[in-house]
């Protein structure tokens, strides 16, 4: 076992280093990684060194997860559980159906749309715009991806921007934070959350009615935060405001049959999610009957569509999954548990309390995708083993990683695709502008986090 063990940590170690330097596209590092743990680990460290080639093939068999999409209760909950090691395929299979819906609306123009009509609404103000942009940040991220809702809101904010004078920066920086703030609150608003979900089978209520309580908190703290952190930037205008050059909303709509039935879509979208716990189909049944249907009603533009979706993504999360994988196979995360475990003493408020405040530490700075995918398996053994519950170390793990990543401009993905807009528009920002502004709200939600979980769970 030593010498899969070695070679699993080395793998992990490299791929994670490669990641943040990113030298190389980071579907290909984890894919290389993931071959390589296969080869390595697997056939040598179990067949060649031990001899055992029944337990190499066992393992290579859960790493891949492929028999599972077979089984009636990957796609219907209440037939069974499926195994969750190794890749999860129905984390790939829903993300890869919102992909789809999600580049369904913004071909019919719903996302430009939508934010045109509530600056209309609150009648061109900057102020009010700042504020509603703030809630329709957070809200649209608990059931969109970040990225996706940062790409269209920061590029219409630079738009209201230039046609009323004001620095679009603290906007922006305000936004980034509420979706990743919103992203938190259930189970496919954040990346992280949908691998914790999946992987411990969580359903979309679960999440809401425990991050999202938090989320729900933090929200109301960090909007009177970034008020009074932005008000005189944002009141500061550069000249005369033509209100004749203001766009009307209906002009984002390409068109009107296709915005429906986008808006339609995705309210089922909605509806499935929040139910699915209820109706027990699984969220891979969820993504691909969206997918299905969004394709079917725009068969005009399936190629345009399916050129659209992130595979670079997809690819990056199966690689992810097989390293992880190797991890798990080699006992090394048990190892790690136990590490944590005895660090805090069987301390629960410790416990929980390294889990908050490392997750987010290490998520302001590496990616909090593989930091969760690694976490997920350390904190089920932490739980079997220490008597605290599983449950409540993932909203733990839930919010240091989707909180911890908004520190810095590295942080998440909907940070690099807000901060490269605004950069766009000729407004760069700097290390030292994003982290004197968004560092001390990511404190601020995470000892909210801690506080809550605190008094709430243990």
């Amino acid at each position: 076992m030593l010498l899969a063990q070695i070679f699993a940590v080395a793998i992990f170690l490299v791929m994670f280093s490669l990641i943040i330097t990113e030298r190389f596209p980071k579907q290909y590092t984890t894919l290389v990684c993931g071959a390589l743990t296969l080869l390595l680990v697997f056939v040598v460290g179990f067949g060649v060194k031990l001899g055992d080639w029944s337990h190499a093939a066992l393992a290579v068999k859960e790493t891949l997860n492929v028999h599972t999409i077979f089984k009636l209760g990957f796609w219907y909950t209440a037939a069974g559980e499926v195994e969750s090691s190794g890749i999860d395929w129905g984390t790939i299979i829903f993300l890869s159906g919102m992909m789809i819906m999600v580049e369904g609306m913004a071909h019919a123009g719903f996302f430009r749309w939508l934010c045109l009509r509530l600056a209309k609404a609150v009648h061109y103000k900057v102020i009010p715009i700042f504020i509603v942009f703030m809630i329709m940040s957070a809200v649209l991220s608990m059931f969109i991806d970040s990225i996706t809702v940062i790409l269209f809101l920061a590029a219409v904010t630079v738009e209201l921007s230039m046609l009323l004078k004001f620095s679009p920066v603290p906007m922006i920086l305000a936004e980034i934070f509420c979706a990743n703030l919103g992203g938190s609150s259930t189970m496919c608003g954040d990346p992280p959350n949908i691998i914790i979900g999946s992987k411990l089978g969580y359903s979309f209520m679960d999440f809401l009615t425990n991050t999202g309580l938090i989320a729900g908190i933090s929200l109301v703290i960090v909007v009177i935060y970034f008020y009074f952190v932005s008000r005189k930037e944002l009141s500061m205008t550069s000249g005369e405001v033509d209100s004749s050059k203001f766009p009307v909303p209906e002009s984002a709509i390409k068109d009107k049959a296709s915005f429906t039935v986008s808006c339609i879509i995705f309210a089922c979208a909605v509806v499935l999610l929040v139910t699915h716990a209820n109706t027990h189909l699984s969220v891979a049944t969820i993504g691909l009957g969206i997918a299905v249907i969004t394709l079917l009603t725009s068969v005009k533009h399936i190629p345009e569509l399916l050129k659209k979706v992130d595979y670079q993504t997809l690819l990056f999360f199966i690689g992810l999954f097989i390293v992880v994988g190797g991890l798990e196979q080699t006992e090394i995360l048990k190892l790690i548990a136990g590490f944590i475990e005895k660090v805090s003493g069987g301390n629960a408020y410790l416990m929980i309390a390294i889990i908050i405040w490392v997750s987010a530490f290490a998520s302001a700075f590496i990616d909090n995708i593989p930091f969760a995918a690694t976490m997920v398996p350390v904190i089920r053994s932490l739980a079997a083993t220490s008597g605290v519950s599983l449950s409540t170390m993932a909203w733990a793990l839930s919010m240091g990683t989707d909180i911890g990543g908004s520190g810095t401009p590295i942080g998440a993905s909907a940070n690099v695709v807000g901060t490269s807009v605004a950069a766009k528009a000729g407004h760069p920002v700097g290390w030292g502008k994003y982290c004197k502004v968004s560092a001390p709200a990511t404190v601020i939600v995470l000892a909210i986090s801690t506080a809550v979980i605190f008094i709430r769970y243990l």
